[in-house]
């Protein structure tokens, strides 16, 4: 792209060695595309075009055109192009004299900040029959737009991803029991009620009873259920008196607990689906063969009777697998409920130490105070110093406060307990834009993809790319400054300007954008307004808009501030 410049400029140059001559080309015969220049994805391009008139370029002379890019303090140059006479022999470009020319070429410089206050200068270093002779540099352009630079301001400004608590003030809990039978027996027997599950299951009847406050008790679910023999009549009626006596001892079990519960039963005449489970992770010589059977059979007595069929292997079931499914199972649901958000705010006050990690990150949300987040996040830090959450919080409060330094500071102390978490890479991410490093900042924000504050932060790093488009779709709706500069820089102003009006915490980088907005309106008035504003939010904007290219555009507007 520099080869452009240099070109089309070195046709200036070569202009002037007309009669060997330190003739200057005025800055008339170039067109700079686009004037003023502009800052895009950190590249400051740019197409010049130079014209040759007919008898000016001598047939002797050799011509190296230089652009160059210059700023108080500094200079970048950009690649040389040489072109030669008609009677110069040489491998570089011929210009004829008696019809002249007209090129053009593309090139580009990084961009520095310093540039937004340069000036495009094309330099030569000539010779006529191999002795040098001096050109005058030639002006031609004035200023680099670097409006899409704010990027890194915008970023600061952006949606930060905050770690979420995991708290639940109620919890559905279930504790399960089982009641086996006798091979065709209803009976719930004594050795089965003293079991350690169903002891387990009444202790914590009498425990949920008595702490009302800490426990509630849903419902007692009974499900009874008959081995798939014997016949479907006679596996119905045996399951339903299973679920019949088992309901009985449960609900006798609940009054003797005091306690208040729900008891809610069903039975299955033949658990075919269990049956098949228990022969699935068996040992069984012929499993195979027997689930071949299942699969091919709907009907239940066929099922069975092919299965009896199979002599050895029925024995098998019927002292392995059979008995295990002659049983009522005994399912307490009910509900621990955890301190109230008044329980968890005093708590804190008193012994932060007794609450979980779970309730202290909660607590924080109770509080709209930043000072008080910020303490209950360092007291969780401290508490659970290995949970990256609290660091991460800590770090967004820093980055809104504009402190990128203990930001990044606590994102890192984030990342080094969780690499992989998702919000925290999208919060590192929006800091490297906040530190101009867009490069640093996409690495992280392919690693926050599950973060829903992402999309956004992705919008900023489009912004940064100069992809504009993409960057207008994925920051739309968002009401930020950086979808204000997208819609900008994308050349929908009316766009930015509604995003404005809709910024809900406006700040000095909104009012900023819409002094920008105004300036390319060349509405002086309103760009006025708004760079005032601007000043007075943050005063470190005086100095900053005395380099803005577009500012300059506007008479009298920089002397107003």
């Amino acid at each position: 792209m520099l080869k452009s410049l240099r070109f089309a400029l070195l046709g200036a140059g070569i202009l002037m060695l007309a009669s060997c001559k330190n003739m200057q080309m005025s800055s008339e015969y170039y067109t700079v595309t686009p004037n003023p220049l502009q800052a895009k994805g950190g590249e400051v391009a740019y197409t010049v075009t130079g014209t040759f008139p007919a008898k000016f370029f001598p047939k002797k002379v050799v011509c190296t055109a230089i652009p160059e890019l210059r700023w108080e303090g500094g200079s970048v140059k950009g690649e040389p192009i040489t072109l030669q006479g008609e009677k110069v022999q040489g491998n570089n470009k011929v210009v004829s004299y008696k019809e002249g020319g007209t090129f053009t070429y593309n090139g580009n410089f990084k961009y520095q900040p310093e540039m937004a206050e340069s000036e495009l200068y094309v330099t030569f270093e000539a010779t006529k029959k191999g002795k040098p002779f001096e050109l005058a540099a030639v002006k031609i352009a004035d200023g680099v737009d670097a409006t899409a630079e704010f990027y890194s301001e915008t970023a600061k400004g952006a949606n930060v991803a905050a770690s979420k608590d995991a708290f639940q003030r109620i919890i559905d809990q279930n504790k399960d029991a089982t009641i086996m039978f006798v091979i065709q027996q209803a009976n719930v027997r004594s050795s089965e009620t003293n079991s350690d599950e169903v002891k387990s299951l009444k202790q914590a009847l009498k425990d949920f009873a008595a702490d009302t406050k800490n426990y509630a008790i849903k419902d007692v679910e009974v499900s009874a259920y008959a081995s798939p023999d014997g016949g479907f009549k006679l596996n119905d009626k045996l399951a339903s008196q299973r679920m019949s006596n088992a309901t009985s001892y449960v609900k006798g079990e609940v009054k003797k607990a005091k306690a208040s519960a729900d008891i809610v039963s069903n039975y299955t005449a033949q658990d075919w689906a269990y049956f098949q489970e228990l022969v699935q992770q068996s040992t069984l010589q012929d499993k195979d063969l027997i689930l071949r059977i299942l699969s091919r059979y709907d009907d239940p007595e066929k099922r069975e009777t092919e299965i009896k069929n199979l002599s050895a292997v029925y024995k098998d079931l019927a002292s392995d697998i059979l008995p295990q499914l002659r049983r009522a199972r005994l399912n307490l649901n009910y509900q621990i409920i955890g301190r109230s958000d008044e329980e968890i705010q005093e708590a804190y006050k008193s012994d932060a130490s007794v609450l979980s990690v779970e309730e202290l990150l909660y607590a924080a949300t109770l509080t709209e105070n930043k000072a008080e987040k910020k303490d209950i996040y360092t007291t969780t830090s401290k508490n659970y110093p290995n949970d990256y959450r609290a660091f991460n919080n800590l770090g967004e409060i820093a980055f809104q406060d504009g402190d990128l330094a203990t930001a990044e500071s606590f994102f890192k102390k984030a990342l080094a307990l969780n690499a992989s978490a998702p919000e925290v890479n999208t919060n590192m991410g929006l800091l490297c834009l906040a530190q101009s490093k867009p490069a640093e900042a996409q690495t992280y924000f392919a690693k926050g993809g599950q973060s829903k504050e992402n999309q956004e932060a992705l919008g900023n790093l489009y912004i940064a790319q100069g992809q504009y488009d993409r960057a207008v779709t994925a920051l739309k709706g968002s009401n930020t400054n950086a979808e204000a500069l997208a819609l900008y820089m994308n050349n929908d102003l009316a766009g930015a300007k509604k995003v404005i009006a809709a910024i809900k915490n406006a700040d000095a980088n909104t009012a900023y954008i819409a002094a920008v907005i105004a300036a390319k309106e060349k509405d002086a008035a309103a760009a006025t307004q708004n760079l005032k504003k601007a000043i007075s939010l943050d005063p470190a904007m005086k100095a900053k808009a005395q380099k803005e290219y577009i500012f300059k555009t506007v008479p009298g507007l920089l002397a107003a501030i």
